[in-house]
């Protein structure tokens, strides 16, 4: 009882408060998220995104070395092909964008962990997670037929050289599909990092100016998850354990502090939660206009991602991040 109990008292000066500090973000816990296009000397920036560019493969090689000299330990990588189909060809093809800007990051950059995110709705015509019902412009994406989409891609992306498979169209049985996928191809030591609890979320709208991927038609809601629930996400993630997964994801993050902490507190697998463009996106309005201070804010954003559970940030703000921990 006051005046005997004073919690001031350890929060006196600077290196006090560094001493009795809870949560710590370090660069070891930060990913980066690149957007890989076709051609050379290519570097433009996201209109909705200040400060995210779309690469070309030269210059995806060159952010990788960049990102790996702050002491950021992983990239993610996303692709834009030259041409989309029904069939998501880039998205598996041997040559596709994510295949050929892996191989050359992992040749330049070898002890970069290099995640491709593997999902199908960059490379579709329709801009949906997989096939799609003859005719049916609801969004409602055929599961099990795109299941086997979704394991020619992620085999073909780990013989390109990524070192993890992170799937998020959130099809049932997705991770199963997968890590059957990988095994039978003899990759049984690539992990799966799987979007287990992905909600359809307003928050995405910048990314899908980044990897030119707005459905057609309809939208992903009846794939991605409500808002709305939270319980769902715990049976998410149960089955994505059951089903071989190595690592969790939660995206959104902001919105979803209290997912990622249930996730957490139910799993004893590392737990990454995905800052997403359009949490990104805000910052950089505000910060640009003048109306906050980025780099306190984005700090103290990402130290309550740490602080409700996460082990691992994937964040546009990375580069910025590790510049900032380094000061």
């Amino acid at each position: 009882m006051f005046p005997i109990h004073r919690p001031r008292r350890l929060r006196q000066s600077t290196q006090l408060r560094r001493m009795v500090r809870e949560t710590v973000v370090t660069t070891s816990d930060l990913i980066y998220p690149l957007f890989a296009v076709p051609g050379e000397g290519i570097a433009q920036e996201v209109k909705s995104m200040p400060g995210v560019y779309q690469l070309s493969v030269d210059k995806i090689v060159a952010e990788a070395k960049e990102v790996y000299d702050l002491g950021i330990p992983s990239i993610i990588l996303f692709g834009i092909p030259d041409n989309k189909d029904v069939e998501a060809t880039g998205a598996w093809h041997d040559c596709g964008i994510v295949q050929k800007a892996a191989t050359a990051v992992k040749e330049a950059v070898p002890e970069l962990v290099i995640i491709a995110d593997t999902c199908l709705c960059e490379y579709t015509s329709h801009g949906h997670c997989g096939y799609l019902e003859v005719g049916d412009l609801s969004g409602r994406v055929l599961n099990d037929p795109t299941l086997e989409l979704l394991k020619k891609t992620a085999v073909s992306q780990a013989k390109a050289g990524a070192d993890i498979i992170a799937p998020s169209g959130m099809m049932d049985g997705f991770v199963q599909a997968i890590r059957a996928g990988l095994d039978e191809a003899g990759f049984q030591d690539t992990p799966i990092l799987s979007y287990a609890a992905k909600y359809s979320s307003a928050y995405y709208g910048p990314f899908r100016d980044a990897a030119e991927s707005p459905p057609q038609f309809g939208d992903r809601s009846t794939y991605q998850m409500d808002p709305a629930n939270s319980r769902e996400a715990l049976k998410e993630i149960e089955l994505d354990i059951a089903e071989g997964a190595d690592m969790l994801m939660v995206k959104p993050a902001l919105a979803y502090m209290d997912i990622i902490w249930r996730v957490k507190e139910a799993t004893n697998l590392p737990v990454a939660a995905y800052n997403v463009s359009g949490e990104y996106s805000m910052v950089k309005a505000a910060a640009l206009n003048g109306w906050i201070d980025e780099q306190k804010v984005v700090m103290e954003t990402l130290t309550g991602f740490k602080r409700s559970g996460a082990d691992l940030i994937l964040t546009y703000h990375a580069k910025d991040a590790a510049r900032w921990l380094q000061d």
